[in-house]
């Protein structure tokens, strides 16, 4: 198991490179803020600042600190005076921020440069604490957090966002060092049942569902935020993905291999295998990641909807987080028959069941309830997907195209 840990912290440990191009961007962040004159300094956030960052993730979090004199301002415009010449992307949030695409994607966020937790005026206020607490208590298990991303990324349960409700990097870490590494933690999770409550100060432990906001203990887990001990780290988190990473834990520390931690491709031959396999490619619109999730969540599912009489067998779908998605369905068969039966009142409902009548010819009564033999307008899977279902409306504004493949 030790082997397989360390070859995989040999793949996943950024290049130089990139740390450079982080350190290099944030002395050009603090020139422009010296010579705009504003009291404020930039410096390193998120993963990169706790030395948690992966390879191959391109998003470096940037926290540009202004001094509490400007409580009072509006601190996302004062940081547009100093990205100016970057040409920003302003994305909204709680309090707005701005992205930079170079080699890498930096998320540049105002924050108050605060002392005390007092002082905080929104949430991303506490965000320099969270990383003063990993660096803090988590020294020696940086190593383990990372490791413990990838597994959570590969078996797709990483993401607080609303079209994944997984567990987040703030989570990830806070569980690595409560339970000090990786495996420990595999280990710990296979005890772990809906409810349970991690709390590394051990000053709340079970008060937490009479304390915290009874909307955000809604889910199988409470983490008490250490910096934020009135907040629910986790409450993101959902069932499925709370059960998808004991799952995973149990097999890894059954059967430890390197393929828990390496991504694959959507293995087509074997879906085909299963049953009728369709295809979809999907142009992604652009925006924030979360919503657009969330939009592509809701059009996966519509589709699905409308492809249950193909009668489902299983169903997936993958994002490049970019502009390009895929979702597919493995079906009992891709051509229905002529008609199905279309359930309708119960006979006692004499008004309904004369409106029934009028509209469907073909009708039988059946254990007190009026069912019409219906035609099928299309009965070709191509047909009724180009045709019926990519230009139903309420797609218009979940996704730019989508586009059946052949496989």
């Amino acid at each position: 198991m030790k082997e397989i840990l360390s070859k995989v912290l040999l793949q996943i440990k950024p290049e130089k490179e990139d740390v450079h191009e982080v350190e290099d961007f944030i002395r050009a962040l603090n020139k422009e803020i010296k010579a705009k004159k504003i009291k404020a300094k930039a410096a390193a956030g998120g993963s990169y600042a706790k030395n948690t960052w992966l390879a191959g993730d391109y998003d470096a979090d940037i926290f540009v600190k202004f001094n509490m004199k400007y409580a009072s301002e509006d601190l996302s415009k004062l940081l547009l005076r100093i990205l100016k010449k970057y040409k920003p992307q302003k994305i909204h949030g709680s309090r707005d921020y701005y992205w930079i695409r170079n080699k890498l994607k930096f998320e540049i966020v105002p924050v108050l440069d605060i002392n005390k937790k007092n002082q905080a005026q929104n949430v991303t206020d506490f965000s320099p604490l969270h990383v003063d607490w990993v660096n803090k208590k988590g020294r020696k298990f940086k190593d383990d957090i990372r490791i413990a991303k990838r597994f959570c990324k590969v078996i797709g349960c990483y993401g607080a966002e609303s079209f994944i409700h997984g567990f987040s990097g703030h989570v990830i870490d806070i569980l690595v060092i409560y339970y000090k590494g990786f495996i420990p933690l595999l280990k710990a999770s296979l005890k772990w049942k809906p409810k349970v409550i991690i709390d590394f100060s051990g000053k709340i432990g079970k008060k937490a569902t009479f304390i915290l906001n009874k909307s955000k203990i809604q889910g199988p887990m409470i983490v008490i935020d250490p910096v934020q001990p009135n907040r629910n780290a986790a409450a993101a988190l959902n069932l499925e993905m709370f059960e998808r990473f004991k799952l995973n834990a149990k097999k890894f520390l059954k059967k430890p291999s390197i393929k828990f931690f390496e991504y694959s491709k959507i293995n087509y031959s074997l879906l085909k295998k299963k049953g009728e396999l369709v295809l979809i490619k999907v142009n992604v619109p652009k925006g924030k990641e979360d919503p657009v999730g969330a939009k592509l969540l809701k059009a996966f599912e519509f589709i699905a909807k409308k492809l249950q009489h193909f009668d489902i067998k299983d169903k997936g779908w993958e994002w490049n987080r970019k502009s390009k998605a895929e979702f597919w369905y493995v079906l009992k068969n891709k051509k229905l028959p002529l008609y199905f039966e279309l359930a309708g009142p119960p006979v006692r409902m004499k008004e309904y069941l004369s409106k029934f009548k009028k509209k469907h010819k073909k009708t039988i009564i059946r254990k007190g309830r009026i069912y019409a033999k219906v035609k099928y307008k299309y009965r070709n899977i191509k047909n009724y997907l180009e045709k019926d279902v990519f230009t139903h409306s309420y797609l218009k504004d979940k996704v730019k195209s989508c586009k059946l493949e052949k496989v």
